[in-house]
């Protein structure tokens, strides 16, 4: 597992720009394997969107208090990062983390 204090690594498309946040390991049943970013961010012109490796449910106490905002899946959606409640989106972002890192 990667050390989040290390510099992200930044990937570029014609269409986005991915910010992934340390890494960690997945394997399928279906024997497929790889890794992925712990935590992933793709600041877009209509929202920024935080790709987590867990279900939001768990998030429900820290998302209302977050302030307006959307989710997918495994995905949350800002509109406007600088009216999200900092506090509020470093909880939801560093237990993700630790969630996805943890051995």
């Amino acid at each position: 597992m990667s050390d989040p204090r290390k510099t992200p690594k930044i990937h570029f498309s014609a269409s986005a720009v991915m910010i992934d946040v340390g890494s960690r390991h997945y394997r399928y049943e279906s024997g497929r394997e790889g890794d992925i970013a712990a935590v992933g961010f793709s600041p877009r012109k209509a929202q920024t969107v935080l790709y987590l490796t867990s279900g939001l449910d768990q998030y429900e106490a820290l998302l209302a208090r977050l302030g307006r905002h959307t989710t997918g899946k495994g995905c949350l959606y800002l509109k406007r990062v600088d009216e999200a409640d900092p506090q509020a989106l470093r909880d939801i972002v560093e237990r993700s983390y630790r969630k996805a890192t943890e051995a």
